[in-house]
């Protein structure tokens, strides 16, 4: 057995310090890893999934809020030619363009780019503009010609530029801005809007605006002329008369702001550009297959509309009050005369109505002194209190034996129906005489299609004598109801629409192409 001898003290004060000295690098390590160790990860804040993505601010911490700072001015619309290609806008410009209103009725402006600025090119300016803005102050008559304030941006005298218009209410990112052609005078005179495509798959109207606003010229023209040459842009995208949730645009003005899409889309257009005009021509064509001559559909009892219709020289014209929902009925009720104009067929170019709308534009202009060229039609179309359409009674395909615009008597062979089963052949016969003023084309109807839509003539005594349109103040002409008419005490006026259920704004289908 071994035994073990006691340490010597010098031997005994080197252990101590070793352990000494290792307890010290023991505790280090152990320490060494609170101090290496990472911030804990932050947590992410418990927020609404809906709040928009453009305003972070909100879900910062609370700061001081700087003063307010004083408004800026309207921003000054730049004078161009409309027939300018567009700038290609870029990710941050496009992102702005679709940025969510703060309220209804007004969006944020776009800045035109700064490269397209150089070339003498802008951007459109999608912003919208209060009933309250287009003061009587910027449209009263007088030596010099005001500048016209439309969708958040001035236009100035003698300037022609392009802004565009968006509903307040839409799919963010998704729906596309309408164009909007301005042209405004050098000198002062009223403001007249030209609207086509309401109806998606009504083409002629489109074009006819083209060819009218680029012919104007600015220095010679007295007021402003707005054109939108596509309304329903969705309906126009998918070559149907509808918006994308099959509803009929025109059955839905004035509009209502808490309705369906259809109310809303009607209301921002009705207030954000229909109330900046003194009169109204809103063109269409006929439906579902239907060609129509060209004529203009007024309410005859309106001396203002009377003159009007009275400005397009050598076109039908024929008296309706308008169906609920019209833009022309809302506008008419809103104390701003309007009037529509029919001509061919949807889905086609037809070169003889479109030429005969242009002309017919172009000679109301003049009647307004507007303008100073004017051309001698022939002699004046009749006018047409009454009209009433004669249907297929069987169903079949259908063959005309009338043209466009033929004077027809009781008794007239209109065209035939054939079954093609049983090769059974109805005749359709005039019930009335009167002229053809629309008809269905050649195709296969269902029994009551709507197949000729027959004019007839009014005795003089029921149109009332025509009066003179001016650039008086829309704001307070959409506050009072005109006299004249029976319509509009069933209509809202102005900035203040009834508010009404969705199935008061929806009339009965009557199965003609009215407006």
């Amino acid at each position: 057995m071994i035994s073990s001898s006691p340490l010597s003290p010098p031997r005994r004060l080197l252990c101590i310090a070793l352990l000494l000295l290792s307890g010290q690098v023991l505790a280090q390590n152990q320490e060494e890893p609170s101090k290496t160790t990472k911030k804990p990860v932050p947590k992410a804040e418990n927020l609404q999934l809906d709040l928009p993505m453009e305003a972070p601010a909100t879900r910062e911490p609370a700061q001081k809020q700087p003063a307010a700072e004083p408004q800026q001015p309207m921003p000054k619309a730049e004078n161009l030619q409309l027939d300018q290609p567009l700038p290609e806008p870029d990710a941050s410009t496009a992102q702005k363009a679709h940025k969510p209103a703060a309220a209804a009725g007004k969006n944020t402006p776009t800045k035109p780019d700064a490269a397209a600025t150089d070339n003498g090119a802008s951007g459109d300016t999608t912003a919208t503009d209060t009933a309250a803005q287009d003061s009587a102050a910027d449209k009263s008559s007088g030596d010099t010609a005001k500048p016209l304030r439309l969708l958040g941006a001035e236009v100035p005298p003698a300037t022609s530029t392009r802004l565009a218009w968006s509903p307040t209410q839409h799919f963010e990112g998704v729906y596309s801005s309408t164009a909007v052609l301005v042209v405004n005078g050098a000198h002062p005179g009223p403001t007249l809007c030209l609207t086509a495509a309401i109806h998606g798959d009504e083409l002629n109207g489109i074009e006819t605006v083209r060819r009218v606003m680029y012919n104007l010229d600015k220095e010679k023209l007295h007021g402003a002329v707005i054109g939108v040459p596509i309304v329903n842009l969705q309906g126009f995208h998918r070559g149907s008369r509808y918006l994308t949730d099959r509803r009929d645009l025109n059955r839905y003005f004035p509009g209502y702001p808490d309705g369906s899409s259809a109310a809303r889309i009607a209301y921002s257009f009705f207030h954000e550009v229909i109330l900046h005009c003194n009169a109204v021509v809103d063109l269409h064509t006929g439906s579902f297959y239907r060609t129509n001559l060209p004529q203009l559909r007024g309410d005859l009892r309106n001396p203002k509309v009377v003159k009007l219709t009275k400005g397009f020289g050598s076109t039908v014209v024929m008296h309706s009050e308008g169906a609920k929902g019209t833009l022309r009925r809302a506008a008419v009720a809103a104390g701003i005369p309007t009037v529509t104009l029919e001509a061919g067929a949807p889905m086609v170019l037809d070169e003889a109505s479109v030429s005969h709308s242009v002309k017919g534009i172009r000679t109301l202009l003049n009647q307004l002194d507007m303008v100073s060229k004017f051309r001698l039609w022939g002699d004046p179309e009749p006018v047409y209190y009454n009209a009433t359409w004669q249907r297929a009674t069987t169903g079949g395909i259908i063959f005309s034996k009338v043209k466009l615009g033929a004077s027809v008597s009781k008794g007239d062979l209109l065209g035939t129906v054939t079954n093609p089963i049983t090769n059974v052949r109805t005749e359709i016969r005039s019930k009335y005489n009167g002229r053809i003023l629309g008809m269905a084309m050649n195709q296969v109807v269902q029994p009551g299609f709507a197949a000729y839509h027959i004019g007839i003539q009014a005795p003089q005594e029921q149109i009332s004598p025509p009066e003179e349109v001016t650039a008086e103040s829309k704001v307070e002409s959409a506050a009072e109801q005109p006299a004249d008419s029976d319509a509009a005490a069933d209509e809202p006026a102005g900035d203040a629409p009834a508010p009404t259920t969705e199935e008061e704004l929806t009339p009965a289908d009557s199965g003609s192409d009215e407006d």
